[in-house]
This record gives C-alpha cells, structure tokens and sequence, in this order.
C-alpha cells in the first residue's frame, strides 16, 4: 500500500484549529492567500505526491543508488519524478516571486515536504536543502552570487548541498580542516573531504550548488574561524569543477538517497557572507532543515500508521476481549492492545501536525509582520520550539514506526509490507541536522537559561492566553504550561550549584515541554468545531497514554534539582 496525504485532515488543522487564513491575511505577501486557495494547493500536492512520488518508494529502497566512474545514478524514475516536481513548481512554492518563486505561505512548504517525506523519504532528500539552500544565499550571498545562482535554486533547476561534517569533525563543527585560500579575482580554491553529504553528486539536475564550511588561511583556530563558500559542480563556461564523490555510503535506510564523501581538491568557489561568518549564515539553512526534519518524523510516523491501520482492518486473529465469540476471529482493530498502539501514533501525529504548523506560520509572521513585537514573539517561539520538535517528532518517528511494525506481527519484520523500510529510513532523523541530544542542549542551556527561562516563561504565557480556563481540558494544559514554568525556574536555580545538571537534564527537559505543548494541542483540537471521532479517540489516547509522561519527567527533574548531599 503507497502512501495517501490527506488533505483533509490538514485543512481541519490549519482552518478549524489554527485560522491560518485569518492569519496570514493579515501580512502584506498574503493578503490574497485564502482559504480556498490554500486547498487547491494542498489538493493538487496531494494528488503529485500519492500519484507520482510514492510509487518510487520501493524501487528507491531495493534498486538504491550506484556509483559509476564519479557518477552517481539514481534509483529508476527518480530523475523523471524530479523533474516533473520542477515542472510543477513544487520547488519553489515558498520562495520570492521575484528570484522566480510563487511566493506562498511556508506552512504549505511544510505540509508539502511532510507528505514527501511519507511518500518517499529518499527522494525528498534530494529537494529537502532547497529551501535551506535559498534562504542563505538570499540573505546572505553578494549580489553578484545572487545573480548566478539564487534563481536556479529557488525554482529547483539546481539542487544544493549542505557540506558541513569531516571525518573527524561532526557536532564539533570547530574542528572543520577544509582550506579556502583567496584568489585575486575575489574567489577562493577550496581543498578538504567532507563526510556524509545528501546528494553531493547525481543525475537528477545538470548542476549542483555545494554551501562549504571552510577555513580561510588566517582564520583562528574554532568555530569563529569558519568561512563559508559556494562551489558548483560546474563552472560558469561548463567545466566540471574541482571535486568529485570519491565514494556513496552503504546504509541501514535511505538507499534511495545517495550519502556521498566529497573530496574537494583546489575547487573554485566564492564566499557567502563575511570571512568568518560562515556559521552564521550556514545556521539559516540549519534552522530551515530542523523544522523540516521534524515533518519528516511525523510523515514517516504518518506512513507506518497508514499501513498499520490497513493492516489491523484487514487482518482477523483470535476474538477480542467482549466480542461475539460465534463470530468467529475479530479483527486485530479490535484488540485492546492494538487499537492503543493506532491511537497513541494517531494523537503524536495529530498533535506533533499542529504543533509544526503553528511554527510555519510563526516563520511568516517572523518575516512579514508589520509589528515589531509580533515579528520578535514569532522569532522567539521558533528559536524555542524547533529543536523541540525536531527531536521529539523524530523520535517518535522511529518510535511509533516500531510499534506500528508490531502490529504486523511477524509479517512486518519481511520486506513485502513495506514497513520494516520505514522504520529504517526514519532512524536517521534522530541523527543528522543537529542529533537529538544537541537539539535538547541547545533548547535547555543555550536558548532557555541564559535568561532564567523569563523569555521561555512568555512564549509558554502566550500559549495560556489561548486557552479558555472554564473548560477542564483547557484548564489541565494550562495547569501543565505553569508548572512547566515553574520546573524551568527550578533547573536555573539548581544549575548555579550544579554546572553539569542542565546538560544531564535536557533531554528530559525537551520531552517535558514536548509533552506540555501536545495537551495544548489537543486541547486546541478537541474543541475546534468539526472535530470528530477520530480526533476524540486520539485526544482520549493522549491522556490516558502519552499524558503521564508528563508526571514522569517532573519527578526526574524535581529528583535531580535536590541539593546534594
């Protein structure tokens, strides 16, 4: 069974629960983005992703790519799937009408590469930078540059890698050894290897723009020192550069994504932003690729529900508990144990959906809003709740993927259903973009206690404001969002005794507000009008499965908060 996007259960999301079009009305490049607007898009996405991209999934796993003489071939259909995506405009649904873009909201963007990533993560590995990509050359890149380059990648023509890691270099991106040495035309030579590159080298587009972390000669030693460059796969005059894919890494998923070593051997290339800076402008794509990342965990959560619902529907085993015995075998739907696996998975990807799409929305007002403080606020709640989802709706990517499979018993762990690919394309997203761990670390020690949690505080009293304190279930997330509050200040108070406890405590942390932020979305979801039973079932499963989770945590950081002795 391919993957389906459901439209509809998106809308229900961004127009009864969200009021995106009330939203994104109010900001000047929106003004005529309604409603209706928003549905033909997500429609026609809907239809292009489950008719074109989702039948690839397999072929992309078992067929994977291959290396012959420096190039790379991708899985069949993939180039014609690719270009079709191009034709269609996908790539550039976000990006400026004037580098050749069709200037709509990001939250389509989102949902977009989410049902991508349900359909095929392989393939959306290839496209998954473009937006990255765009943002830091738009931002950051001489006009120049500009000129050569952004309109290619806004409209997908070139694809973009992000080339960060060495072999020796992985978080600690301080320790990059890649040389960029000026040229008295104002361009750089760029020699070192970089590891685990997503489409460093194929066939799907005639030229690749690689964002290079570097160090020019000069530099200090440190992150500080880092540069960035953009080096294509082909010269101006149509003459490949100096770098080529010395070789594609075999892996546990992904197989239809080629994860190439790039070795980079006096290549032409030009600075992106200041000598120096290179971090900074890198971490625009960075942030982009997060919150994507995150959407990928919920489409990928998304296709192994999918596929585990059919299965439970289908499949006839035993008599469940209160069942009518002279009906012969039930269906497994039916048994206890796994119905509350479909709803525990459905309330993650509802509740994870609404979370994410609120921060797409918030990446708008961010850009466009008139208001100062309602740009700062948004700029905020997407510093804050990024790695937040990005980690969590990761792991329980992989996660509910493991329970889905379960539900098939022993047929989910034999290729022919499909979900046992699933699970193994979804354990890299626990991993690259920033690891999860990171992610907690930089939510809990770099953004929430510099201040003592007081900004965190008024994102988090932002949420109360939403919720109507005279209905139980608004009151019992708004009972979770203080005492939030109040955990967060605890930590700070500890931390001055205890330097080490934060980082000891930040992945219980980011599941504690991950946890917080789901009883806020139900709570938003289970009252919006239109809401039925099948958003009941997954609220009821949220508090009675996924809720305690939320005790747990506290207890673990109450515990450790203790002075000690």
């Amino acid at each position: 069974m391919d993957y389906a996007p459901r439209p509809e259960d998106v809308r229900f999301l961004l127009d009864s629960v969200l009021g995106a079009s009330q939203q994104l009305s109010r900001l000047a490049p929106f003004a005529e983005v309604d409603a209706d607007l928003q549905a033909q898009v997500l429609e026609q996405a809907a239809t292009f992703v489950g008719e074109v991209i989702a039948p690839l999934q397999r072929d992309g796993d078992e067929i994977g790519c291959r290396l012959e003489d420096g190039q790379v071939r991708t899985p069949p259909g993939f180039a014609a799937a690719y270009q079709a995506f191009v034709e269609g405009g996908w790539p550039s649904l976000s990006a400026a009408a004037e580098d050749g873009g069709q200037g709509l909201p990001a939250v389509l963007e989102a949902v977009l590469y989410e049902w991508l990533a349900g359909a095929n993560h392989g393939f959306t590995m290839a496209p998954g930078l473009l937006h990255g990509a765009y943002e830091c050359i738009h931002h950051h890149a001489s006009d120049d540059l500009k000129a050569r380059y952004l309109g290619k990648v806004a409209t997908g023509e070139w694809l973009a890698t992000m080339c960060l890691t060495e072999a020796h270099a992985g978080s600690d991106l301080g320790l990059v050894r890649t040389r960029a040495v000026p040229q008295a035309d104002g361009s750089v030579r760029v020699s070192g290897t970089k590891i685990f590159i997503s489409g460093g080298e194929h066939d799907l587009t005639p030229n690749i723009v690689h964002l290079v972390l570097c160090r020019l000669p000069d530099a200090p030693a440190g992150p500080k020192g880092l540069s960035l460059a953009l080096v294509p796969k082909v010269l101006d005059d149509g003459e490949r550069n100096a770098l080529q894919c010395e070789r594609i890494e075999e892996k546990m998923g992904l197989h239809g994504s080629p994860t190439c070593v790039m070795r980079f051997d006096d290549a032409t290339g030009w600075l992106v932003g200041e000598p120096g800076r290179g971090l900074a402008a890198m971490f625009v794509m960075m942030n982009a690729a997060r919150l994507h990342v995150a959407l990928q965990g919920i489409g990928l959560l998304d296709a192994a529900w999918q596929k585990a619902n059919a299965y439970a529907q289908e499949r006839r085993q035993m008599v469940a508990p209160g069942a009518d015995r002279a009906a012969g075998p039930s269906l497994i739907a039916e048994h206890p144990a796994v119905a509350r696996v479909l709803d525990v998975q459905r309330a993650w990807i509802d509740g994870g959906r609404l979370i994410a799409y609120r921060t797409a929305l918030q990446l708008d007002v961010a850009r466009h809003a008139e208001d100062a403080k309602a740009r700062e606020a948004a700029h905020k709640w997407c510093s804050y709740i990024t790695p937040v989802l990005k980690a969590a709706c990761t792991q329980q990517g992989f996660d509910g993927a493991s329970a889905c499979l379960q539900v098939f018993g022993g047929h989910g762990y034999v290729r022919e259903w499909g979900i046992e690919q699933i699970l193994r394309d979804a354990r890299v997203t626990m991993i690259y973009e920033g690891t999860n761990e990171i992610q907690a670390i930089d939510l809990l020690v770099r953004k929430v206690l510099p201040d003592a949690g007081a900004g965190f505080a008024a994102t988090l009293l932002a949420l109360r404001d939403e919720l109507d304190a005279s209905r139980d279930i608004d009151a019992d997330a708004q009972r979770r969002l203080a005492q939030l509050r109040y955990l967060t200040t605890q930590i700070a108070m500890a931390a001055h005794a205890q330097p080490r406890l934060p980082y000891e405590l930040a992945d219980d942390y980011l599941r504690l507000v991950m946890v917080t932020l789901l009883a806020w979305a139900w709570a938003r979801i289970e009252q919006a009008p239109g809401a039925g039973e099948t958003q009941a079932r997954a609220a009821a499963a949220f508090r009675r499965w996924v809720l305690p989770e939320f005790d747990m945590r506290a207890a673990i950081i109450k515990k450790a908060c203790e002075p000690q002795k």
